[in-house]
């Protein structure tokens, strides 16, 4: 096993790749016209690998892949638009990525909503749950060929320490029969995360795909536009030791570039991390880091991919 390098919350992304040679890779970045998507695009392009960005508006994600090509030096930097809760934009988008690519060796499922006001898309499903999770889903099924014949793999979901604010509501995924809190559906979204990682990984580790999960901290970044100073407030109240520790940009990356790229990773998966670290179960409400034991359940991991298959209408296959 490689011999274990010294990382923490103010390492940056650059700091994660530094003397790694990436050339060889193949990647995919969810959201990332902006904010962590961007950076850890960056990254990762910094070290030679080809990435592809995703994103909803094309002339911003184009921007930013000009600024990744001139700041690294990197030209194999590509764009396709994608949007997550249209099942019809995740499909054209996996045809159009497959019929340009070759190889997928990492995908970084970072795209998502924050605490927004209830919205549903039009399969009558809610938004933060349709976003984070289920898009990704259908997302990275439709790509598993792919990421099968490129392994050794890896697929890196980017959740959130806000998953502590609910488990996955199987019986009411949608707030169909209790009242609506933005909150609740951005925890049991990033719940999603997790459990999505850890089953992924039980089912695909043997063809060479591993899945991860992660915390990138509290970032500033348009992930936040739909937040007021009172829903500040609400995170600050519910933070460990009642405050919020704020990272940069490249630091809240991090953590996904880890993910997405430490030799200390080869070979594990259903893991979930934070501060580029490997983190450890929460056993007491004082413990500040880990995360919460319903979201690495095996059987609620089970269950979630099972509702997600009948949700977007296709099953997956559970080995290679």
């Amino acid at each position: 096993m490689p011999t274990p390098r010294s990382f923490g919350a103010e390492t940056t992304a650059s700091e994660v790749v530094a003397g790694l040679d990436l050339s060889r890779l193949g990647a995919l970045v969810t959201g990332a016209s902006g904010g962590l998507g961007a950076e850890t695009a960056r990254a990762l392009a910094e070290r030679g690998a080809r990435v592809t960005l995703t994103a909803r508006d094309p002339a911003k994600g184009e921007k930013v892949a000009a600024e990744i090509r001139a700041s690294t030096g990197n030209d194999r930097i590509d764009v396709l638009p994608l949007e997550l809760v249209s099942a019809e934009s995740v499909r054209a988008f996996a045809t159009a990525f497959t019929e340009r690519h070759d190889a997928l060796h990492v995908l970084v499922n970072n795209a998502g909503v924050m605490a927004c006001p209830l919205q549903r898309t039009p399969q009558g499903w809610e938004l933060q749950l349709a976003t984070n999770h289920l898009g990704h889903f259908l997302l990275t099924g439709l790509l598993l060929p792919l990421l099968r014949a490129s392994a050794p793999a890896r697929v890196v979901s980017v959740s959130s320490r806000g998953h502590r604010f609910s488990p996955v509501v199987f019986d009411d995924l949608h707030f169909e029969r209790r009242p609506y809190d933005k909150w609740e559906a951005y925890g049991q979204s990033k719940t999603a995360n997790v459990l999505f990682a850890v089953e992924l990984d039980r089912r695909l580790a043997d063809a060479g795909v591993r899945a991860n999960a992660l915390h990138p901290g509290a970032i500033a970044t348009e992930l936040g536009r739909h937040l007021s100073g009172e829903d500040i407030a609400t995170l600050r109240s519910r933070a460990p030791g009642g405050k919020l520790t704020w990272k940069s940009v490249p630091a809240g990356a991090a953590t996904a570039v880890w993910a997405a790229t430490a030799p200390e990773l080869e070979g594990r998966g259903g893991l979930y991390l934070e501060d580029c670290r490997v983190g450890r179960e929460r056993t007491s409400d004082d413990q500040e880091d880990g995360f919460e034991p319903y979201a690495r359940d095996p059987e609620a991991a089970a269950r979630l991919w099972r509702v997600s298959e009948d949700l977007v209408g296709e099953t997956f296959p559970a080995s290679a």
